[in-house]
């Protein structure tokens, strides 16, 4: 086989996801004809693997007998199906044969594999998964969106360098501002976590101070910082919100004869507002901290989403996300 040169290798769980693996094909499909420079590692069933990789240059089987189903407990699932989809697809990251790994299946099983399997950058405490939202300008960096629902500020210290490092890497983003989410603006607000934080974040290059929920949508910071459990209220939130208004929006528009004739005048606009506040545009929640590249999607992932997320993490290959965060925290790069 050839590819090539400078690919990028992101190692994928073709069995991961409420649609698999009929989505995760679809979608792999899609990402390689994007990007020529990208190779995938399709871990799975051989009778799911082997065919598909047959048909398409850049991609590869890797064969597995086991699959961690969503209900199961993520940490006694990695240990005793060492040779499902989601373990081997982060060892071939450990290994250094892919750059990265992306499942849509149990977000605990993947944390879990990540962490015993690839193992943590040096001086990470936690990690965290991350987010990109979309605001009303550029869109931001939410983090942790639950991996850790209980948090000690240092954590969120370290959050804030490691999602500093991920807008940088996959927005583009030189200078990112940083905002601690708490329930008002003055240092002394909120809880005994979000007051101990604020006092270490005060160091911290792009710090802006503590920002409230109203400011995540209108754009005021770049990166938001937060415990696992606020976060991921906070995004489903926000996610089952744009999709309830979105649906307003769309009825009040077909509610009538005149309705309907401004409805298709504004179409196109609306169409990139919908693609504006669509989730799969971004695809996977990187699971940051981790010493080699793992994302996470939506278990609903459709195919869209899953090309999504193999663009996301080909940029933060190729942007160095990884040695980024371990510079950021002090550490040699990973």
């Amino acid at each position: 086989m050839t590819h090539p040169s400078h690919v990028t290798t992101i190692a994928v769980d073709a069995m991961g996801g409420d649609f698999a693996p009929g989505a995760v094909l679809e979608g792999v499909e899609a990402a390689l004809t994007a990007d020529p420079s990208l190779r995938v590692l399709l871990v799975g069933s051989a009778d799911t693997v082997e065919p598909f990789a047959a048909a398409h240059e850049h991609c590869e089987p890797v064969a597995t007998t086991q699959i961690i189903e969503m209900g199961e407990h993520p940490a006694a699932a990695v240990r005793s199906k060492t040779d499902s989809s989601i373990v081997v697809g982060c060892r071939l990251v450990k290994e250094g044969r892919a750059d990265g790994f992306f499942s849509a299946g149990s977000t605990g099983a993947v944390m879990a594999a990540a962490t015993l399997v690839i193992g943590r950058i040096k001086g990470v405490q936690r990690p965290a998964f991350a987010t990109v939202l979309p605001t009303a300008g550029a869109p931001c960096v939410l983090l942790d969106v639950g991996a850790n629902a209980d948090c000690k500020p240092e954590y969120l210290a370290q959050f804030a360098k490691m999602g500093a490092s991920y807008a940088t890497a996959a927005l583009g983003i030189r200078e990112p501002r940083i905002g601690l989410l708490n329930i008002g603006e003055e240092p002394g607000k909120g809880s005994q976590l979000a007051q101990d934080a604020y006092d270490l974040l005060s160091g911290t290059t792009g710090f802006a101070g503590n920002i409230e929920g109203r400011d995540i949508p209108a754009g005021t910071v770049d990166v938001v910082v937060t415990d696992g459990f606020t976060g991921n209220v906070v995004l489903k939130l926000m996610e089952g919100m744009s999709k309830h208004l979105l649906g307003e929006f769309k009825a009040a528009l077909m509610s009538s004869p005149v309705n309907k004739v401004a409805a298709a005048v504004l179409k196109p606009s609306l169409g990139a507002l919908r693609d504006k506040l669509d989730p799969d545009l971004h695809g996977a929640a990187p699971l940051l901290g981790i010493d080699g590249l793992a994302l996470i999607g939506h278990g609903s992932s459709g195919p869209r989403a899953i090309a999504s997320a193999l663009r996301v993490g080909a940029v933060a290959v190729r942007a160095g996300l990884v040695s980024s965060i371990a510079a950021s925290l002090g550490r040699e790069g990973a």
